[in-house]
């Protein structure tokens, strides 16, 4: 029921932006694969220290643009990004780390800290607490951020409109992926680290595999969906069978003509 008032929400919060065409101009994921984060932008993180972003993104990182007081899609994508933490079997502050930084530069260091605190309690594993920090900035920075991945986001009233979405970046600070809206599949985001240790983006490849397998819930792992791929062999088949015999069948028309 969580998960599909959550979806609900993201469609509402879409269908809203779409209302008008300044909107779509503005709001969504622009992606900017194969680019790299600017240099020296300046962050305070979860215990009030300054940090340098490229310095500290020493492995693959995941991206998680929100903000802290978001009435809306914010708590469902750190929902999502905390169940995701909690089922892979990778190590977190290891094999890769996450970022969340609020993207609205007036939110302050400490309403991270409280998050932090929040869904750090949600885990269920034992994590490094360095392996996910929550960060705000202020606006020239942040706006150097969003717009080096593309992420586009605007005020109405004294909230945001925005998109969801999970930006990967290589040891380097090189955008290698996006993982799109608020629930996550281990698979996927264990796909993403390994492309991005490796500095590379993949996003066809990514698309394929989704197609040719389907999450399996229980077992917790991908499984080759046989009924799928088999049905678009079939009908690949009977439509090129039916090209075939349209073929044939004019050929034959002009011969007898």
């Amino acid at each position: 029921m969580k998960k599909i008032f959550a979806s609900l929400l993201f469609l509402a919060t879409t269908l809203f932006a779409m209302g008008n065409s300044d909107d779509v101009a503005q709001i969504g994921i622009f992606e900017k694969l194969d680019e790299t984060i600017p240099k020296g932008l300046v962050f305070t993180n979860d215990a009030g220290e300054e940090v340098i972003l490229d310095e500290i993104i020493d492995k693959p990182t995941v991206l998680v643009l929100v903000y802290f007081n978001c009435p809306g899609i914010c708590s469902p994508l750190l929902d999502g990004v905390t169940e995701v933490v909690d089922r892979s079997d990778m190590v977190l502050g290891i094999d890769y780390q996450v970022l969340t930084i609020s993207f609205n530069w007036n939110e302050t260091w400490d309403l991270g800290r409280d998050k932090r605190k929040n869904y750090f309690a949600q885990l269920e594993r034992e994590i490094d607490p360095n392996g996910w920090r929550f960060m705000t900035g202020d606006s020239a920075n942040v706006q150097a951020l969003v717009d080096a991945v593309g992420f586009g986001f605007k005020k109405e009233g004294e909230d945001y409109v925005h998109a969801a979405a999970l930006t990967m970046l290589s040891p380097k600070g090189k955008i290698t992926r996006y993982l799109y809206g608020m629930f996550f599949n281990p698979f996927d985001l264990k796909m993403a680290t390994i492309e991005a240790a490796a500095g590379k983006s993949g996003p066809t490849i990514n698309k394929v595999l989704n197609y040719c397998f389907s999450y399996d819930a229980e077992g917790k792992a991908y499984a080759f969906n046989i009924t799928k791929v088999a049905a678009t062999v079939i009908l690949t088949f009977a439509f090129g069978l039916f090209l075939y015999l349209i073929i044939i069948s004019r050929k034959r028309s002009l011969k007898t003509a």
